[in-house]
């Protein structure tokens, strides 16, 4: 098992769950048995985030791009979405873990909708960990929506041009009042963002693993937290002025 100080571990995880298909047709199964085993994997790394003192984890679970897919596999996925929302909701509240979405929440269908609503209602009093799901999510949409707004709010008085701060942008995105993202880690293998928290990640570490998502577990969550540790984050900075030894 990999070693991980408790001192230098990540507050807020981002996770691409890629590699549910591939896995599926290594097994030589359909593609919603991969999205069934991509759930449990979902939980074992909920669950090892909460112990190990991980504050925030963001799960990429449906992008604006997965819409395309088969109605079949939506279908599925928007029922599997359900069931682990009412399976999970009092262990959550157990756990004192706090649901949150991002995304066009209004595009989902009426019933998980519903559910989700429920579930993030339900846990809102809880403060010991986040758990983020980005739901209908495309960073470009994203900055595109906070864009809209700005102008809506110049339009009507509400905010000057010479007020639009980086910090100020922030406060419109769909992630408001939540840290950017210290670790982002992508399975199965692929070196690509895929439309995720673009503006969130531009000083995030970014740790690719060849594992497919279903494979994920607590021991692959500790390498990508191992692998973490060891990188020294300077933010454009010299390792001397971090370490204080530049004048």
């Amino acid at each position: 098992m990999e070693e991980i100080g408790k001192e230098r571990l990540p507050y807020h995880i981002a996770i691409i769950m890629d590699g549910n298909g591939r896995w599926a047709k290594k097994k030589l199964l359909n593609r919603i048995s991969g999205h069934m085993k991509g759930v449990d994997a979902v939980r074992e790394v909920v669950t090892a985030c909460r112990e190990l003192g991980v504050k925030i984890l963001t799960l990429y679970a449906f992008s604006v791009e997965n819409w395309k897919r088969p109605k079949d596999e939506i279908a599925a996925l928007m029922g599997l979405l359900k069931e682990y929302l009412l399976k999970e909701g009092e262990e959550m509240v157990r756990n004192n873990i706090r649901l949150r979405a991002i995304g066009r929440v209004e595009d989902l269908p009426a019933d998980t909708q519903k559910t989700l609503r429920e579930t993030m209602e339900k846990t809102k009093a809880c403060n010991g960990m986040t758990l983020n799901l980005a739901l209908s999510y495309g960073g470009r949409s994203e900055i595109l929506q906070a864009v809209h707004k700005i102008l809506g709010d110049c339009q009507k008085g509400l905010l000057k041009p010479e007020e639009i701060t980086f910090q100020r942008f922030s406060q419109y995105l769909w992630t408001q009042g939540l840290p950017d993202p210290d670790l982002l880690i992508r399975t199965s293998g692929e070196f690509r963002i895929s439309n995720f928290l673009l503006w969130q990640i531009a000083y995030t570490e970014l740790y690719v693993t060849d594992t497919l998502w279903p494979d994920f577990d607590r021991e692959e969550l500790l390498k990508a937290i191992a692998d973490y540790q060891l990188r020294e984050r300077r933010f454009g900075m010299t390792s001397e002025q971090l370490n204080g030894r530049e004048k």
